[in-house]
């Protein structure tokens, strides 16, 4: 049963209001009564208590917060030996919020979002951590402009075994901003937080996710994830600079080797833009056909032969008018 405003959790954390409850654990806004600050609390749901799988993965949660610092990520505040997790209150509100009341945003504010989470990011992936769920929700945004990253609930140590947990499926993450790797259910890497930074970066450009996934067409839309390449920037921003459509859309590639392959490069890009190479073509590289004098010798021969014939056919159709003119 979730705790409600004014009880207190573990006989030090007063309830303000729940933030959120999932499949996982429930989140409450309370003040500390003893150093009497606002405070987030992550508690474990009771009913996951017998599940293995979900306590491991808790546990990875716990430890994943507990060896992250950075200005850019939500601090771990509770003692290690605690089942529960207590983090810093971040004045601001969520990404998510924020762009549903403003809007597609300037492209000034975006680039320095932008280099905001690549920075947190790159200080991430240097830990061995994979986000995973990378999207406007998990993101604050404060008075003053700087982002926060949270949420680590899904987030992996690049060298850890995988988990069979069973309130989740293989294809883990949110699906506007899953990357096509975890469409099929593979873990992913550094190169999938790249993804979804480029997802989340379309988004607030444009004011939508490269490929909206509705309820009632899910599944066509994971499979054009998949298969397309996204839409550009500039049909729907025209003002957009090319030089940020070009980084973006680099990180949204489908196959995870033509993307960034790494968050410091993509941050190096978005630092200087003026650099960026603004190619012709956003196609994915399709090699051109050879010219004939490539073919092997046996393919130009009959290429040339068959042009030969062509060409006498359409002589002898002509002498055959010139010698029988059609009648009238």
């Amino acid at each position: 049963m979730p705790y409600g405003p004014g009880q207190l959790i573990h006989e030090r954390y007063a309830v303000e209001s729940i933030l959120a409850s999932g499949g996982m654990a429930d989140v409450y806004l309370a003040v500390d009564c003893q150093t009497k600050q606002q405070v987030v609390v992550k508690l474990p749901q009771v009913s996951l208590a017998g599940d293995l799988a979900a306590f491991n993965r808790y546990q990875r949660e716990l430890e994943i917060a507990r060896g992250l610092d950075h200005p850019g990520l939500q601090k771990l505040l509770s003692d290690p030996r605690t089942p529960y997790m207590v983090f810093e209150y971040i004045e601001g509100e969520s990404l998510r919020t924020y762009l549903s009341r403003n809007g597609p945003l300037p492209i000034e504010q975006v680039i320095e979002i932008a280099i905001q989470l690549a920075d947190t990011l790159q200080y991430v992936h240097a830990q061995g951590v994979v986000h995973r769920d990378l999207k406007p929700d998990n993101i604050i945004i404060g008075p003053d402009g700087h982002v926060t990253l949270t949420d680590f609930g899904i987030a992996l140590r690049v060298a850890s075994k995988r988990l069979t947990f069973s309130h989740l499926s293989n294809a883990v993450g949110t699906p506007d901003y899953m990357a096509p790797e975890q469409v099929r259910g593979e873990r992913g890497d550094a190169r999938t937080d790249i993804y979804a930074l480029g997802c989340v970066l379309f988004e607030l450009v444009t004011g939508r996710v490269p490929y909206p996934v509705e309820d009632a067409d899910a599944v066509n839309a994971m499979r054009r994830k998949v298969e397309t390449d996204p839409p550009l920037i500039t049909r729907f921003r025209p003002d957009a600079p090319p030089a940020l459509e070009a980084v973006i859309y680099r990180a949204l590639r489908r196959r995870p080797a033509e993307r960034y392959q790494s968050m410091a490069e993509l941050a190096y890009d978005l630092n200087h833009l003026d650099e960026v190479a603004i190619p012709a073509s956003y196609e994915a590289d399709i090699p051109p056909p050879k010219p004939i004098g490539d073919l092997p010798p046996w393919r130009t021969t009959l290429t040339i032969l068959a042009i030969i014939v062509v060409v006498l056919l359409v002589v002898g159709v002509l002498s055959q008018f010139a010698h029988h003119p059609p009648l009238h």
